[in-house]
């Protein structure tokens, strides 16, 4: 059973996620991301990690290299990407709770 805790933080989490879809915001820090996992060669990494992968099984199997990827790639974001966008979502929160 869920702590009451942790089900109003995942309560506040979906008010936060409604919000930033609703204004746009979510979209946007979606874009930012990809783009400074690109200028990181984080995205071509992963790519050419899972082509890599796939090769190396006879048959390929995507839900294997997906759950492989998958945890590689959660594991591999650069710090500064990581904090970068942290910022911005903390940015758009007190600038909803000033309103």
């Amino acid at each position: 059973m869920m702590s009451k805790s942790t089900s109003d933080a995942d309560a506040l989490y979906q008010q936060i996620h409604r919000r930033m879809v609703e204004s746009g915001e979510w979209d946007r820090v979606l874009r930012v991301l990809s783009a400074k996992l690109s200028e990181q060669g984080w995205s071509d990494d992963l790519y050419h990690r899972a082509k890599e992968r796939a090769r190396m099984m006879d048959p390929p199997f995507f839900k294997t290299i997906l759950d492989e990827i998958s945890f590689h790639g959660k594991g591999t974001v650069p710090l500064s990407v990581k904090h970068e966008m942290t910022a911005q979502i903390r940015q758009f929160v007190k600038d909803q709770f000033e309103k």
